[in-house]
């Protein structure tokens, strides 16, 4: 059973940067598609960008287009949100989560289509 924990989530003001990281366990992160979400109070949870491995063409949400970028570390086993310029709409729990299919950078991730997830991380902005 794949294992995901999420850390690095905070309160910052607007502008600034914050540095999401996840790890990943019992997995073979060459099968995985992984991706973070995030779930604003009182809305549903979108997904804000998605990579499968060796692909250069990871998925992004257009609001974060620009401004976030979907990693993952050497040893594969940590999969990092780097997010700059934040802006107060960017305040929600995000999640991290892994799907043992392909996903096309060109398509966003679907929560239902997601298999494990991690539990969340806060995350608010302020103005």
């Amino acid at each position: 059973q794949v294992q995901l924990v999420a850390s690095g989530g905070g309160s910052v003001q607007a502008g600034e940067s914050l540095r999401l990281s996840c790890t990943v366990s019992d997995y073979h992160y060459s099968n995985y598609c992984m991706g973070w979400f995030r779930q604003p109070p009182a809305k549903e949870r979108e997904g804000v960008a998605a990579v499968w491995p060796g692909d250069s063409n990871p998925y992004y949400a257009d609001s974060v287009k620009g401004r976030f970028t979907i990693s993952q570390g050497n040893s594969k086993n940590i999969l990092y949100l780097q997010m700059n310029n934040v802006k107060p709409e960017d305040t929600a729990i995000y999640y991290c989560a892994a799907r043992y299919r392909y996903c096309s950078g060109d398509y966003p991730p679907m929560a239902y289509a997601m298999d494990n997830w991690g539990k969340g991380t806060q995350v608010t902005i302020s103005s």
